[in-house]
């Protein structure tokens, strides 16, 4: 291994995610998503074995078949309830101390004001832990009908986003600076030179004042971002720190990181700026023959009906008004692009097929712990990727398992390193900066109060 990898954990304030719904499995948890020692549980789990982060995932939106919520979606818990992310990490902050703690966050349906605010006390409260997951949401058709507000194409959605970053970079980059705040009792509270009004007028937002928040330990928490659109590359290339990408293989996976790289490096960047992290989730037993076996359970745990709503819950697309050799190249939506095209060449009756094992998830690797730890780092070295993102098949026992049979392997080949009790902000320890704060060559940066 050339270089050690960062881990983080997926995790959804929901019983169910990806797109499937295993919750009835003896060994599932997260049905209990709405009780604080779950999470508080998982956290020092991962804490404790080295992760870097926890990431939690988040959707406004609804399944929604032909104008109506299929019944299957609340026997089985697949799209809602769900919990507010932000919130969660918030009770987390105190049951962890180096543990960073990532939300995912819309920049289509909540006014960019309100939301920095929100990020940078998580920021300040963490001693700089937080990091932002930027989405422009794709269950978007569902969401807006939430919020009432008007419905926005997928590709306009990121010049929306574009503009949304630029109010936040100013509040959190400009309207405090390092060092505003004095609190001293014999002379002032703050600096007034150091405070300042921002103002913008965009296409899409407005915001004219002064920030809520003094600049936190970080200033913009780290940005996290996933997308293989072409003008979701392009985001990503200009604003993202840590890229997701999904499963597949070396060829595939190495496609994707090479695009994002030449994206970032067309934005003034290194191509080394960008951290590159593969959506991974593994089975793991003592034989190939065990870890199949535990894997087929997962299988039988889920309700077939579920894959046709989880599928429109996250494209719009009604697989089942299809016969089973129309290829998916035919079909468009508004929603996530991603979600169609990692099927491009495929046919509706595969679609159908492969969500069932794993919805949007990744495809998981079965087989023993050395048979794991080997992909992975056949991945990493033949993708150029920088980690993994790892995704429970079964939350929090699959986590357990890599915890406790994988994490050793990598561990000994160099691959991830010793855990650490040294406190850092999450950028310096997943990004690798030398501070806290964004990275000069980042756009964001251009934003900072002279």
């Amino acid at each position: 291994m050339a270089k050690q990898l960062r881990l983080g954990l997926f995790e959804n304030a929901q019983a169910n995610d990806s797109g499937t719904a295993t919750w009835r499995h003896p060994d599932n948890k997260r049905y209990l998503f709405d009780k604080l020692e779950y999470w508080r549980d998982t956290a020092r789990m991962v804490e404790d074995a080295g992760f870097d982060f926890l990431f939690l995932a988040d959707a406004w939106g609804w399944a929604d078949v032909n104008g109506a919520r299929p019944d299957v979606c609340s026997v089985e818990g697949l799209d809602l309830p769900r919990l507010d992310p932000a919130i969660i990490l918030g009770a987390l902050i105190p049951e962890t101390s180096r543990l960073g703690l990532v939300a995912t966050g819309s920049t289509l349906l909540e006014p960019p004001y309100a939301f920095a605010r929100r990020m940078a006390t998580l920021d300040i409260l963490s001693g700089g832990r937080i990091g932002w997951n930027v989405v422009t949401t794709g269950t978007a058709d569902t969401a807006v009908q939430g919020f009432g507000v008007p419905m926005v194409g997928h590709d306009e959605r990121y010049l929306m986003a574009d503009d949304f970053m630029q109010v936040v970079y100013k509040l959190w980059e400009q309207a405090w600076e390092a060092g505003a705040l004095e609190r001293d009792k014999d002379g002032r509270f703050a600096d007034p030179s150091k405070v300042h009004r921002i103002a913008h007028e965009g296409a899409y937002f407005r915001s004219h004042g002064f920030g809520n928040t003094a600049r936190s330990p970080q200033g913009t928490p780290v940005l996290f971002q996933a997308g293989a659109s072409p003008a979701g590359r392009e985001f990503g290339g200009k604003h993202g720190e840590a890229i997701f990408v999904g499963s597949g293989t070396v060829e595939q996976l190495l496609a994707h990181s090479t695009a994002i790289r030449a994206e970032a490096v067309k934005n003034g960047r290194a191509a080394s700026d960008v951290k590159i992290m593969s959506a991974f989730a593994a089975v793991v037993g003592s034989t190939e023959e065990e870890a199949r076996r535990k894997y087929a359970e997962v299988a039988d745990a889920q309700n077939p009906d579920v894959t046709v709503a989880s599928y429109a819950w996250f494209t719009g697309l009604d697989l089942s008004a299809y016969a089973p050799e129309t290829p998916m190249a035919s079909l468009s939506t508004e929603l996530s692009q991603t979600q169609v095209a990692r099927f491009a060449d495929k046919t509706v009756g595969d679609v159908l097929g492969d969500w069932h094992a794993h919805g949007v998830g990744a495809r998981p690797i079965v087989g023993t712990p050395e048979q794991v730890a080997d992909r992975m780092i056949e991945l990493a070295d033949g993708a150029d990727l920088d980690g993994f993102l790892f995704s429970p098949v079964i939350p929090p026992a699959s986590t357990a398992d890599f915890i406790e049979h994988v994490l050793p392997i990598l561990r000994e080949r160099g691959a991830i390193a010793a855990p650490s009790d040294e406190p850092q902000s999450l950028r310096e320890r997943l990004i690798g900066t030398p501070t806290a704060a964004l990275a000069d060559s980042h756009v964001g940066s251009s934003f900072r109060a002279a």
